[in-house]
Parts: structure tokens; sequence; C-alpha cells
């Protein structure tokens, strides 16, 4: 669990310092011990992956002064003090200067080594978020706004591109929540359209009644309270991009109306007989198997054969588990941001939570677990809501967060694996058992 993490233990004492050694050994936790503080200020860097462990009473450097030189090097690494029986006064200093915990003497084996793990757990969710926040910070163009590291995210990102210089119309499929508007608003801003019109209509909000008017506008008089013309979605969209989101509540009226549209180029508002060249690219999206629909006469088959040449399919946030936790850290910035309030850190228990919850919501759902997370937990409490938390054993949540730390690994060395070995800590065999036992490719990080 804290490969290539470990704690650096000091205390003057050799069979003490021999009984801790072997009890944090015994509990998996490698170590390194020291007879003073002087020996082990030059195994602590900025960045290095440590947890500090020190008696507050030394020989010449004390426990408090090495507290303050290890926060000069690095504010995020712990530091535990273990102080003498009865010795609160020192205890409280400790914690005002910034100590992680404290241990009173004399203590037992089992809170020595939860503190320990604890303190480990801290430091390595700190580096993860750090990362995290350092990835975010290098994105720039499509990546800064379709967000994901994962092979289906990077395949969509690709084919927006690849579709962007192109004006074929395109078809979006993906669950409520997977981002079909900011992937239709990708295509348009990434094309030659950028400089046009981009309009978003919601077929499922929009009455029946006005589908018409709203979509090719009308002349004065078409209708009773028609008093001017007024210029329709498709006509105002003219050199730019259309957007229809649930294209499967469109009236079977209108669908033949739009499928001329697509097939000729051309619309009429209400009340005139004139026809109107349009030059619009039409973004049809939708959470439905149309071709299902179609099949039970809810929609045109003609239409959705029309439709379905160009088709966008947006992975479930279940699907791409890896970009949970950089999707997560984007949306505590810009809820910290909009709300004017700290960003709570994420705890590993929030961590392990994430990455073992089902997001039936998808993005939208991060995004509001992310606010939810800010405005009222302040860092405390779930970060999703009790009744739809995942039922997934410890043991799972585990694996999923090895597995997307490995993959963040990954990607930050380019798929080089001595570069990845020697940030994750472990050797060549550990690594290639984890790569099998996860399913994971590294050639797809190269």
């Amino acid at each position: 669990m804290f490969e290539g993490y470990k704690v650096l233990f000091i205390e003057d004492d050799p069979p003490v310092r021999t009984s801790l050694v072997q009890t944090l050994e015994l509990a998996g936790i490698e170590v390194q011990a020291f007879g003073s503080a002087e020996a082990a200020l030059p195994h602590i860097g900025a960045g290095a992956p440590v947890v500090v462990i020190t008696d507050v009473r030394l020989p010449e450097m004390d426990g408090l002064a090495l507290l303050d030189r290890v926060h000069a090097i690095d504010a995020g690494i712990p530091v535990i003090v273990v102080t003498a029986h009865g010795d609160i006064s020192m205890a409280v200093r400790a914690m005002r200067a910034g100590a992680y915990d404290f241990i009173e003497k004399p203590f037992g084996p089992e809170r020595f080594v939860d503190t320990a793990r604890r303190a480990l757990d801290k430091r390595v969710l700190r580096e993860t978020v750090e990362n995290l926040r350092a990835q975010l910070a290098q994105r720039s163009g499509i990546e800064s706004v379709l967000l994901g590291q994962s092979a289906t995210m990077q395949e969509v990102r690709r084919m927006i591109l690849r579709l962007a210089a192109t004006s074929a119309d395109v078809m979006i499929h993906g669950e409520t929540g997977t981002g079909k508007e900011v992937v239709a608003r990708c295509l348009h801003d990434h094309s030659e359209r950028r400089d046009r019109h981009f309009v978003a209509i919601n077929c499922g909000g929009l009455p029946e009644a006005l589908f018409e008017s709203e979509l090719f506008g009308h002349e004065p008089g078409a209708f009773t309270s028609a008093a001017k013309r007024r210029i329709g979605k498709i006509e105002h969209a003219n050199g730019g991009t259309l957007l229809l989101d649930e294209i499967e509540s469109m009236p079977m009226g209108m669908q033949i109306k739009l499928l001329r549209i697509l097939q000729e180029r051309k619309i009429e508002r209400l009340g005139s007989n004139a026809e109107v060249p349009v030059n619009v690219r039409v973004v049809a999206a939708t959470k439905y198997d149309l071709l299902a629909l179609a099949e039970e006469r809810k929609f045109r088959a003609d239409l959705y054969y029309r439709l379905n040449v160009a088709v966008l399919r947006l992975p479930p946030l279940r699907d791409r588990r890896e970009d949970i936790p950089l999707l997560f850290e984007h949306f505590l910035g810009l809820a910290g941001t909009r709300y004017g309030l700290p960003v709570p850190e994420v705890t590993p228990g929030h961590l392990r939570e994430l990455m073992a919850h089902a997001w039936p919501g998808n993005v939208r759902e991060i995004r509001n677990a992310a606010d939810r997370y800010v405005l009222e937990q302040g860092g405390e409490g779930p970060v999703t809501p009790p009744a739809a938390a995942a039922a997934a054993s410890l043991a799972q949540q585990m694996e999923l967060v090895e597995k997307a730390l490995i993959e963040q690994a990954l990607r930050r060395c380019q798929g080089r694996m001595p570069e990845v070995m020697q940030t994750l800590g472990i050797a060549k065999k550990t690594l290639y058992d984890k790569l099998h036992r996860h399913a994971i490719d590294p050639e797809r990080f190269r």
C-alpha cells in the first residue's frame, strides 16, 4: 500500500529504536532508523516520500528543532513527535508548531503503527493531489475542457479534432451527465465555424406548439401573436453550429422537416414561401438507442440513418475511473473560486470513496459532489450521498486506487518503465505483476 514511501524514525535509545523498527516492519511499513536528528536530515528533501517520527528529547538537535527544519524543507512532510509521559506542554508546543500528531509514552504497538499509517496515507495523498494539480495547470486547448487521460477520453478528443476539421453533421451518444453539450461546443470551437454562433436547443424542454416557430422563425402575421419577423434558431446558427439535445424528444412532424433541412440546407419561415439557404452544422445528442426507437416507430428511421454517419460515443465515468481524481480536483478548484471558500483536502478515505462509487450521474454528479464537498462538508463527512455509496469492499477500493496511481505514473513518465519503477519505488517484477493484474497496457502511455 505504501510502496516507495517510508518512515524515518529518530530515537537515541538503541533498544527502543530496534524494538519500534521491528514493530513497523512487521506491519509491512518500510522504516529507516537514526540515533540523532543530524543523521536523519540528509535523508529529508523537498518532495521526499517520507514521514518523520521523532522523539522530542534527543542529544543535540531536539525533536521540536527537527520539526522546524523539516517544515522549512517541505511543509507537506508529516512529523510525529514522541513525548514523555505527562509532558503535555511539550505535546502542545509540537502541535502548535505544525506536528501531524504526537504519541505519549508509554504507548502500545497498535497506536504506534496506526499513527504511522495515517501519516503515510496523508503523505501519499498530498503527493497525488499535487500531481493532479500540476496536470491541470499544464492543460491547454481541448485538454483543458475535456479532462481525462484514460484511453477512451484520448480517443474522444482525437475524434473531435478530426471531425471539427470537416463540415459533417455529428451524432453524440452518451448517458446523462457525460458532457454531450461540452463535446458539441468543442466541435464548434475547434472548427472554422468558431467565429459564428453556437446555438443549443433542448428538444425535450420545448413545447410542441412552439417548436416550429423556435426552429424556423416566422413572418409578421404568421399567427395571432406574430407582430414582427422573428429569426429562428436554425437561421441564427447560419455559418455556425446547431445542437439538438435530446433529439429523441423531437415531434415526428418536425423530424420530417429536419430531414429536409439536412438534405437541402434550406428553411422557410412560418408565413413565408421564400426559401432561406442555411450553412449550418447540426449536432444531435441523445442518451437513447435511436435505432431501437426507430424499430419501435418512435423515431424516424430515415432521419436516424441521415444522422448516424459521424458518431461520438462518450464513455460513462464508471468506465474511466482513472480520470475520477483529476476531475474531482478540477471541480474542487472551480467550486472554491466560485464560492470564495478554501478548497478542503481530499482524505485517503474520500479518495477510496470516489473510486468505489458508481457515479450514475457521471461528470455532472462528480461536479455536484465537489460543490457539496466545498460548501457543506469543508472536507468532513462523505463525498457521495450515503444512500448512493457503492457497496465495494476495502480491498476493491484499494485496488481501484492502486490502478489509478500506476496509470498516473505511466502518464507522467510517458510509459518509460525504469522511470515508472523509480517513481513508484517498486521492483520490476512487482510492477509487471500489477500491470497484468489491472490489465494496464503501458504502450498506450507512450
